[in-house]
């Protein structure tokens, strides 16, 4: 309880550094935030739709050369990975998974690049909802967890970002010059 008391209080300093952000009133309202902001609501940082919109499946596709991920196995990665938080969170079965973390990216294939947009958009919109629709005693248990990916979503969307300016298709009036 004493870190969720903590995330919480830190959660709700952060939006005074922004000037744009209005200050959550709740702890639903902060989880919004952090799930927005790294959704489709662009403040400090790219959020996931900005970071894939426009790229061609055979961009998605492109990897450096040096063992790094190409942005469509990130973002198959997150899609593993958000849709399978989103069913343990609502109590519902979850697919088999041999707990291989690396197959969490090697199952992206170029033919399902603007599925796998849509699909992370979706399941990014549903822990959304989810959380909207949470009472006050469910959030308090999903707290941690939904902080969590909110940070590996960030992560990950960096991880995008990088490599889309690594290969030339990042356009930096999007963010991150």
């Amino acid at each position: 309880m004493k870190h969720l008391i903590a995330l919480v209080l830190f959660s709700l300093a952060l939006p005074m550094f922004a000037q744009d952000a209005a200050k959550p009133a709740n702890l639903k309202g902060v989880l919004l935030m952090e799930l927005r902001e790294t959704h489709n609501d662009k403040q400090w940082f790219v959020p996931a739709n900005v970071a894939v919109a426009g790229l061609t499946a055979e961009q998605a596709s492109w990897k450096d050369g040096k063992g790094n991920h190409s942005v469509g196995q990130l973002a198959y990665h997150l899609v593993f990975w958000n849709t399978r938080a989103l069913a343990q969170l609502k109590k519902e079965p979850v697919s088999k998974f041999s707990g291989n973390n690396d197959e969490t990216f090697d199952n992206f294939n170029a033919k399902q690049w603007n599925d796998m947009v849509k699909q992370l958009d979706q399941v990014m919109t549903d822990i959304e909802k989810s959380v909207e629709s949470a009472d006050d005693a469910t959030l308090a248990k999903w707290a941690p967890t939904i902080a969590r990916i909110s940070m590996h979503n960030a992560y990950h969307v960096g991880e995008i970002v990088m490599v889309r300016k690594e290969q030339g298709s990042w356009n930096p009036d999007n963010g991150v010059k």
